[in-house]
């Protein structure tokens, strides 16, 4: 039947336009291809809405119980609370509704196997240096906007002359194929994060980072209060890792997502230690939504947020240059891993759809603005789906439809809890090193520019950085090499002139002579 299926679908129209045949994949292929990538992309839903909340959205002084107190909105306050709360809901359907569109354009006009949604970066960005925690930055939520709108054109406009592509090709191939490790460095490290993954790796006061795993964490700090590697819901996210590696072990196709489901069914269990839905306030609040499984929710206070009226400030002019040149470095170079990854590109440093994809990824992100959420990125989880053989559109396009089809199951999707998210970008990872055979290890001005880019990824979790810190020493041992080629040049033209004029010195001696 699955054969039966995947002969009629690559032979239609639908087939043909995303070249099934062509890429050597099918239909089945690629609907597990972008399950697993929605699966791993799919803690956007919340964690982007819970940042950019943080913000305070366009929630004010007005919204306080009592808003002759100014300090209302940094203290518990239940209007501001409420209005909070049905920012993060509006925030929500934001992040789905452009992660959406943004992986429909990818799918339909690059035809590419990439999920697009709101990064990761850039909406703490936002958040915490621009706008501020609860509105206490330099800028307005609505200005801030208006700085992801125009950072957004301006960014459009580098794709439609082309000037993306050719800066892209001016990174250099051992920094191009360290982004790759290096992202998935990254990866692997906000997988084994206590917030955000596993929870085995968290802050320690003498040296930063430790192993934590630990039974009771501090809420805010998330450092280690007392039994480390204790922590039931770690040893959980393990054993679904280690579902996930036998899997591959054995070529399963869809092991990435078989570990994830494991571990999330086992989580939704309410009364053990590893639930997802413990006896408090935010459990039962967490449980009481997840019940209602079918739930919408229509955008009211973000959607159209922007404001121009204090545009003119020195802070803004700086956000602007901050996100285009990151967004620009880091959707650049994750183009071109996931490029390098699908076998996509041909010797020449380009692949088929890359103007498309460049142009989408930039028309995404104005979409976003208007529906109030930060710059639209083409995501590294991506290769997840292209590890399981997405290789067309129809992933990206099949992405889209789960983004779809999550605007109505938000309760379902927003409740897969963090520890069964971690272990598959932990394996992510695993499979993106890959590429550093391919590096000249023995060559020094290589070796060093992909090493540092790798380091720094994960270090300063930024995937700009690396990129930075790479380029930029590649090019400093470059003009090491010039200048030395210049020294030889000069000795060499130098002696060529003392060799000339010893030989018209010696012709002169010899005139003399006769």
């Amino acid at each position: 039947m699955a054969k039966a299926l995947n002969d009629a679908i690559s032979k239609s129209l639908l087939g043909r336009y995303f070249k099934l045949d062509e890429r050597k994949t099918c239909f089945t292929r690629e609907l597990r291809a972008a399950t697993a990538t929605f699966l791993t992309m799919a803690y956007i839903i919340t964690v982007n809405a819970t940042i950019l909340a943080d913000s305070g959205g366009t929630c004010s002084v007005r919204d306080c119980s009592e808003p002759a107190n100014p300090d209302c909105i940094l203290k518990p306050n239940a209007g501001y609370e409420s209005c909070l709360a049905k920012t993060k809901s509006d925030l929500i359907v934001g992040t789905v509704l452009s992660a959406m569109i943004g992986s429909f354009a990818m799918g339909i006009l690059a035809n590419l196997p990439l999920g697009l949604a709101p990064g990761m970066g850039p909406n703490a960005y936002l958040a915490y240096n621009l706008v501020g925690f609860h509105g206490s930055g330099p800028m307005s939520f609505k200005t801030a906007m208006a700085v992801v709108l125009v950072q957004g054109c301006a960014f459009l406009a580098i794709a439609a002359f082309g000037l993306r592509a050719k800066l892209a090709r001016l990174i250099p191939q051992p920094v191009r194929l360290a982004c790759a490790a290096g992202i998935g460095l990254f990866i692997a490290f906000v997988g084994l994060q206590i917030h955000q993954g596993l929870g085995l790796i968290g802050p320690d006061p003498s040296t930063l980072l430790t192993v934590t795993a630990c039974a009771e964490t501090n809420p805010v700090t998330g450092e280690c209060l007392s039994g480390k590697m204790r922590s039931p819901t770690f040893w959980l996210g393990l054993v679904g890792f280690l579902i996930t590696c036998f899997g591959l072990m054995k070529e399963i196709k869809g092991s990435m997502i078989y570990g994830i489901v494991f571990v999330t069914l086992i989580s939704w269990i309410r009364g053990t230690p590893v639930t997802y839905f413990p006896n408090t306030p935010v459990g039962d609040t967490n449980y009481k939504y997840f019940k209602k499984v079918v739930d919408f929710h229509k955008i009211g206070s973000t959607a159209g947020a922007i404001s121009f009226t204090h545009f003119n400030t020195g802070e803004v002019w700086i956000a602007l240059a901050t996100l285009l040149y990151v967004d620009v470095l880091a959707t650049t170079g994750t183009l071109y891993t996931m490029a390098e990854i699908g076998g996509f590109v041909d010797d020449q440093g380009s692949f088929e759809g890359e103007y498309l994809a460049y142009m989408v990824d930039a028309g995404s992100t104005i979409v976003g603005s208007a529906l109030g959420v930060s710059p639209i990125a083409t995501f590294v989880e991506s290769s997840a789906g292209i590890r399981e053989g997405g290789r067309t559109g129809l992933t990206a396009v099949i992405i889209g439809l789960y983004f779809f089809i999550s605007l109505f199951l938000t309760p379902l999707f927003s409740s897969v809890p963090p520890w069964a998210i971690g272990p598959s970008l932990v394996m992510v990872g695993v499979m993106m090193m890959r590429v550093v055979k391919d590096i000249k290890w023995e060559n020094i001005k290589e070796a060093v520019p992909a090493f540092v880019t790798m380091l720094l990824m994960p270090l300063t979790y930024s995937i700009a950085n690396g990129i930075i810190g790479g380029i930029g020493l590649y090019i400093a041992l470059s003009l090491y090499g010039y200048a030395v080629g210049f020294m030889k040049w000069v000795n060499k033209t130098r002696k060529m002139v003392a060799k000339e004029q010893n030989q018209v010195s010696a012709a002169t001696s010899a005139v003399e002579i006769i």
